[in-house]
């Protein structure tokens, strides 16, 4: 298993600086095999991190609550380095190694953080991931895209300097407890909560979760977040929305362990209660009115990290494994809907929703693909997202939180009727308005014959959708026994 470890780090870093020196068509082949090896890799780990941490070099470590972020990402690198092999058909050889260089180490870089078994490593892993998904973002050398990227990396960089004080504040709380040679271990610095001073890990948590925050798109660091979203490549915008966000709410559990662990639970909960239902506000009533569906995508990457703040609020075992499973649901789901996303933009050549029409009927797979990953997001059974949501519903009302429990549910279906309006349009209005609407809006009709761009943009999202029922359905047995694990881990009584 240590070697697995390892070669999580290797592959695809090693891949990445291949792909740049080699054709494009050699990079893809590499890119996809590197991301199948990854996520073989993170499969082969689930068993030994739920019967306890695996530790090497004092440097890495995988418990049960970083393999389920790990299991997240590694699945999503493997899905859109398929998609991303059909998303550049057509593409110059320059831009798809420049692009192959920076996928492979952005999904590297999120591989590592929850890898890392010292908070000054995590925050070291995150910080690369802002550095090389800008560039990514950046890629398609537009005004829009550049304007993104510079306001991404802004933002991002004040978040993580926050993020940083946050860390060098559980440095000084660690230091008064286990010494000044401390390395910021987790475990350490968790088994030594009781005793560490509060003030300090009172300020960790909170610029922890206002620092990070900002990388996991929580209201109100979140205005990046749309932006950045939608004028990435498609390949790098499922990336940042199903593993991006999470890596970084990664982040926020591993300090709210420290808190809890410190301070009780009451500031840690109440602080992600109050983010988490500001940013489910924010984002259910922005999915109404929006043209770029892309954009719309990404406010619904909001609401989910509000719901991963609630559900994490509310303490209740099953409320904390409905949060692990939300993860992982929301990885395939948002990724997903954005790889079909994908697929309209390059069908109708716009990421206009107004000149999108008749998608069910233009695109006879990726349509009827993108509604489910719509309904799944939307949390309908039997997706994991309905199982995921139900269980953190079921978590509130049994933790008495009546209030929460019900404005989450609100806010949820307040959010589901205003995707359902979007895509309503984009999927069963005729074709023959398109028309009508080029000339209002100024926008190119696309290509309106039937028929799909490339197999290898529909694959993916295939394989999305059936691990969405999977784990709506009946999850295995060896992935629910991780995901019990690290809930007992985030009370505090695991392993």
């Amino acid at each position: 298993m240590l070697g697995s470890l390892l070669a999580l780090l290797i592959v695809p870093f090693a891949v990445a600086v291949v792909s740049f020196f080699v054709p494009a068509r050699a990079a893809a082949g590499l890119t996809v095999a590197s991301g199948l090896a990854c996520f073989g890799l993170a499969l082969a780990l689930v068993p030994p991190a739920a019967d306890g941490a695996l530790n090497y070099l004092s440097y890495l470590r995988v418990d049960a609550v970083s393999e389920i972020f790990l299991l997240a990402t590694a699945f999503l690198y493997a899905a859109v380095a398929v998609y991303a092999a059909g998303y550049l058909r057509g593409r110059t050889n320059g831009y798809a190694r420049r692009f192959y260089l920076g996928f492979n180490l952005f999904a590297w870089a999120m591989i590592a953080a929850p890898l890392m078994s010292s908070l000054a490593l995590l925050w070291i892993a995150i910080e690369v991931t802002t550095v090389v998904s800008a560039l990514l973002v950046a890629i398609e050398d537009t005004d829009g895209a550049a304007e993104a990227s510079w306001k991404y990396v802004l933002i991002a960089s004040a978040g993580l300097g926050l993020g940083l004080l946050g860390t060098i504040f559980a440095y000084y709380a660690g230091a008064q407890v286990l010494g000044v040679h401390t390395d910021l271990s987790m475990q350490p610095l968790i088994a030594a909560g009781p005793r560490l001073p509060k003030t300090p890990v009172e300020l960790a948590f909170l610029l922890a979760v206002l620092g990070y925050g900002t990388k996991v798109g929580l209201v109100p660091v979140h205005t990046w977040l749309p932006d950045a979203h939608s004028e990435a490549p498609t390949p790098v915008s499922a990336l940042l929305s199903g593993a991006l966000l999470a890596t970084s709410f990664y982040a926020v559990l591993r300090f709210y362990q420290v808190a809890a662990a410190a301070l009780g639970a009451g500031l840690p909960r109440d602080t992600l209660l109050a983010f988490g239902i500001a940013s489910l506000l924010l984002a259910s009533l922005y999915v109404f009115g929006q043209r770029d569906i892309k954009r719309l995508l990404a406010y619904s990457s909001v609401e989910h990290m509000g719901i991963l703040a609630i559900g994490v609020s509310f303490g209740a075992p099953i409320a904390l494994a409905g949060v692990l499973l939300h993860v992982l649901a929301h990885a395939a789901a948002k990724g997903s809907a954005f790889m079909g996303a994908g697929v309209f933009t390059v069908k109708y050549r716009t990421k206009d929703m107004s000149v999108m029409r008749d998608g069910l009927r233009l695109l006879p797979w990726s349509g009827p693909l993108f509604l489910l990953a719509i309904f799944a997001l939307s949390a309908l059974p039997p997706s994991g997202i309905f199982r995921s949501e139900f269980e953190i519903v079921a978590g509130g009302l049994s933790s008495g939180s009546y209030t929460a429990a019900a404005v989450l549910v609100i806010l949820v279906t307040i959010a589901f009727f205003g995707l359902a309006t979007s895509m309503t349009s984009v999927l069963l209005t005729p074709a023959h308005d398109v028309d009508s609407a080029v000339e209002a809006h100024g926008q190119p009709a696309g290509d309106l014959t039937p028929g799909e761009s490339s197999t290898w943009m529909v694959v993916p999202v295939l394989a999305g959708l059936v691990l969405l029922a999977l784990l709506g359905v009946h999850p295995p047995g060896d992935l629910t026994n991780l995901i019990t694990q690290a809930a007992a881990q985030l009370r505090g009584v695991g392993r």
